[in-house]
């Protein structure tokens, strides 16, 4: 079963159980998966890769929002994007430890012969590609200037 026929099978079964956060979240992936595709275009069909990449920019918005919340002591909309962002984690892959992360910066570290901060964008663009959907870019960054700085 794909992700995008996934989500669908769990729209009807939040929506027979009355979860209006699962459904309303859902629903709104739904439509931002959709306006994604009409975006990319009719001919070139959304893939699953596509798919993850709309629902971690979701979770993204939703930690900003969280964080933007909290900041303003809205604790109840922190709840409302907490509850949110709970759902949409769902239907992403495992996330690495930082310690995962390191092991990983290590090696392309290492691939790349980079020997300090001035090689960030080497080690960033291999990496990334790499740990695409598996870890946020925030900390696979703060994880590489971390260990470059130490070279």
């Amino acid at each position: 079963m794909s992700l995008a026929e996934r989500l669908r099978a769990d729209l009807n079964q939040a929506t027979k159980a009355g979860d209006k956060t699962r459904v309303s979240t859902i629903r709104l992936l739904i439509a931002n998966i959709n306006n994604a595709q009409i975006a990319k275009g009719k001919d070139s069909p959304m893939d699953e890769g596509d798919v993850l990449a709309v629902i971690q920019k979701q979770a993204r918005q939703h930690r900003e929002s969280i964080e933007a919340f909290a900041k303003g002591n809205r604790s109840d909309l922190v709840a409302k994007e907490e509850a949110e962002l709970k759902v949409l984690l769902e239907y992403l892959p495992q996330q690495m430890s930082r310690d995962e992360v390191a092991a990983v910066v290590r090696q392309v570290i290492a691939e790349v012969g980079a020997r300090g901060p001035g090689d960030k964008g080497k080690v960033m663009s291999k990496i990334m590609a790499q740990l695409k959907g598996k870890a946020q870019g925030a900390e696979v960054n703060a994880v590489v200037s971390e260990l470059l700085a130490g070279l």
